[in-house]
């Protein structure tokens, strides 16, 4: 879900493969989440952040890994925990080292984070709403107050959903009475594909990031569109017309992203802990709300300002959640390629 944090990342961290700093702890990562706000006490302890790699998508990180590239931990999003478990470029987290374990967020690391055992290969860190962003001017509230609005024909052409399978099949399996997707049945699946090709002739264009979705509400071609909570902000900050609606009848998503720890590091072990407590640490939540993401440690997101989660559109809501965990890798190839055949009209 990390597209929309190249916008913040530097000029520099752009041009170059890896930010060279503590060499004894290298971690690939999205650019943009080497900012010393999000691991200050890492900084403390050590006088340094540590190095970073970047990476543009998690398969160039999954192949860089796989094709020997070492790296001590990585920033991955929930749908692809299954797949670097069974690769076995991973190893479990030992969680009596991690000190804000019992402050997660439940809702956010399931009954069991990663792959269906109690080891643990995934801790989660950030994560961010997808719910109707609209055009308040033009669509009345009625009228997003259910998923359906996707079928309305009287905003077909003026829609839009992201070109990404986990975000259509999160709204697909809300829209259908579905609102946990670790174990749906066959039955589940096909009506959440049925919905999507039913919504597929309304849709203008599929946006592939952050800034395009923006682009297409300010113009006034969309209307309506299944957005990350960032359009809200963005859009509100520019004086353009924008509603976000986290509380529909059937519900609205979280798409959520952590750290793994990864088999091959050759770096040290403690200072991965480390790096991974100074994330997880109150102290970087201000900084990550600032930016557009909402903070695993539950507790420390309880501290902050209800209007300035609302202002980022991250407050409470009332309303069902389907949050976006791990998924087996049959499930998640069977959604990639349902998808790829609906957006081509099959």
């Amino acid at each position: 879900m990390h597209i929309k944090s190249l916008a913040g990342a530097s000029l520099m961290a752009l041009a170059t493969a890896a930010a060279a700093q503590d060499s004894e702890l290298t971690v690939l990562d999205y650019a943009g989440f080497e900012d010393p706000d999000y691991h200050p006490a890492y900084i403390e302890a050590h006088g340094d952040s540590p190095t970073y790699s970047f990476f543009s998508d998690e398969e160039e990180a999954f192949q860089k890994v796989v094709a020997g590239f070492q790296a001590d931990v990585a920033q991955i999003c929930a749908g692809s925990v299954s797949k670097w478990v069974e690769s076995g470029i991973i190893e479990p987290w030992d969680t009596s080292r991690i000190d804000a374990i019992g402050d997660l967020d439940a809702n956010l690391t399931g009954e069991q984070i990663g792959s269906g055992t109690e080891e643990v290969y995934f801790v989660p860190h950030n994560w961010g709403a997808t719910a109707i962003a609209y055009n308040p001017d033009e669509v009345p509230e009625e009228d997003v107050a259910s998923l359906q609005v996707f079928t309305n024909p009287a905003y077909a052409g003026r829609m839009t959903m992201p070109d990404n399978t986990d975000d259509a099949y999160a709204l697909a399996y809300l829209a259908t009475g579905v609102t946990n997707w670790q174990d749906v049945t066959d039955e589940q699946f096909e009506a959440a594909s049925n919905w999507l090709r039913e919504v597929h002739p309304n849709i203008r264009t599929y946006w592939a990031d952050a800034s395009e979705l923006a682009q297409l509400m300010a113009t006034g071609e969309i209307l309506v569109a299944w957005a990350w909570n960032e359009t809200y902000p963005t859009m509100e900050e520019e004086g353009r017309p924008i509603g976000y609606q986290r509380e529909p009848e059937e519900g609205s998503s979280v798409w959520l992203c952590g750290y793994v720890n990864l088999a091959n590091g050759g770096g040290s072990e403690d200072k991965a802990y480390d790096f991974l407590n100074a994330i997880l640490d109150p102290a970087a939540t201000p900084f990550l709300i600032e930016d557009g993401f909402g903070h695993a440690n539950a507790a420390a997101m309880a501290s902050i300002d209800a209007a300035e989660l609302d202002a980022v559109g991250l407050g409470e809501i009332d309303a069902p959640v389907l949050a976006q965990l791990p998924i087996s890798i049959e499930q998640r190839d069977r959604q990639a390629e349902t998808f790829e055949l609906i957006k081509s009209g099959f």
